[in-house]
């Protein structure tokens, strides 16, 4: 006998595009799905949960955000829309800067506290996974700090959380002058440190004019392969410093941004099957021109994962489902991509596709129940959250 069935819905497997299962059920035992069928075919269990025609799909996956911080940068907002640009403010003092100096003055209890309402924002609109990156402390113990609040949130919540570690985020202001050396520390210091005792799942660095280089960012790689760390790398946002195809040689999960991505880098994801995480929610508040090559990335075969970047300086976004709304319709991705982005290729772009991401039988019981008509409404409404239920390690709680 299984634990829990979910009888009379219709099922988005997101497995070979949307996967459409009509009047079906779907029953869970020990976490993990269990049995997926035609609702008349239904295994017993100890309890069922009537989803009066309402959709399941699995549950959603922001496979990008920085939503542990300090402060917020509304200020750098205005500045923007006074005439400054994103890297004039961060020459200035501003930009990632800012939220540092601000993340820098919370301890560990004071950043769960400011990130919880973001975490909830997401979670009411059936997120199940959640990453999140450090990259506002630049030091060892501010690093600690970030992804020891981060893991936190996934023992006060019910959500997943994977950490990333982004020390090669910026250059704090000590090592003005000297990124070699604050690379040697991210690499030699604070790396090790933090995945000795077990807080980071995955590395990260951001290869840019303003952040750091192709080579530097390499040395943080090689660092993570050393240690048996997954890649994952901030690319081509701003210009195209190659990022994309360092990335792909590292055999990165992902490659995040894009807007400058080159037809070289395109090709070196394809062949390495790093996934574009595409964040429409940056490219909206910073009023960006250049989009990612969509259409390119889709005729080379290149899974496209799509994430809030929540962060307080360029994406203060906590709607996934107005990402896949923004995915849409400032970038032409189809419906079917967007969730696509959302469940299977968020899951690959945190290296998870054998446990989440579609509904299939022996995967972990991450699901999210929808009061809508069609697959396709997650994308097409703009403000409305039809979440209705999630189910997450296979425990029912219903939403609102």
């Amino acid at each position: 006998m299984t634990d829990l069935l979910l009888s009379n819905g219709h099922l988005a497997t997101m497995d070979n595009g949307y996967g459409l299962l009509h009047d079906a059920a779907l029953a869970i035992k020990d976490g993990r799905i269990a049995w997926i069928g035609a609702r008349h075919d239904a295994p017993p269990a100890a309890h069922e949960h009537d989803c009066g025609g309402a959709w399941l799909t699995p549950g959603l996956i922001d496979c990008h955000t920085h939503i542990v911080h300090g402060g917020n940068r509304s200020d750098e907002w205005e500045a923007r829309l006074n005439g400054a640009s994103y890297e004039d403010i961060a020459r200035q003092g501003g930009g990632i800067m800012a939220t540092v100096r601000a993340t820098r003055a919370l301890d560990i209890d004071a950043l769960v506290a400011a990130s919880l309402p973001r975490v909830k924002a997401l979670l009411a609109e059936g997120v199940t996974t959640l990453e999140i990156k450090s990259g506002y402390g630049l030091a060892p113990d501010a690093e600690e700090r970030m992804l020891r609040a981060a893991r936190r949130i996934g023992e006060l919540l019910p959500v997943r959380v994977v950490t990333t570690f982004l020390g090669a985020h910026a250059l704090p202001p000590e090592f003005a002058g000297r990124p070699d050396d604050y690379i040697s520390n991210v690499c030699d210091v604070m790396l090790p440190a933090l995945a000795e005792q077990g807080l980071v799942d995955a590395v990260d660095a951001f290869c840019e004019r303003i952040g750091f280089t192709n080579a530097q960012t390499a040395r943080v790689f090689e660092k993570a392969g050393t240690l048996g760390l997954p890649v994952k790398l901030h690319a081509e946002q701003l210009s195209d410093q190659g990022g994309a195809a360092l990335v792909a040689r590292h055999g990165g999960l992902s490659a995040d941004h894009l807007e400058q991505l080159s037809e070289e880098g395109i090709a070196a994801m394809a062949r390495a099957g790093t996934v574009a995480v595409l964040l429409p929610g940056a490219y909206y508040y910073l009023r960006e021109t250049v989009m990612p090559p969509i259409a390119a990335l889709r005729v080379a075969g290149v899974p496209m994962a799509v994430a809030t970047d929540c962060n307080p300086g360029t994406s203060p976004l906590t709607s996934l489902l107005l990402a896949l709304n923004m995915a849409c319709t400032l970038w032409r991705l189809t419906p079917q991509e967007a969730l696509l982005g959302v469940t299977a290729h968020a899951a690959r772009a945190l290296g998870l596709q054998d446990e989440i991401g579609t509904l299939t039988v022996g995967k972990r019981a991450d699901l999210a129940l929808w009061n809508i008509a069609r697959p396709a409404d997650l994308a097409y409404a703009m403000g409305l959250n039809p979440c209705r239920a999630v189910i997450h390690g296979g425990v029912l709680r219903t939403i609102g």
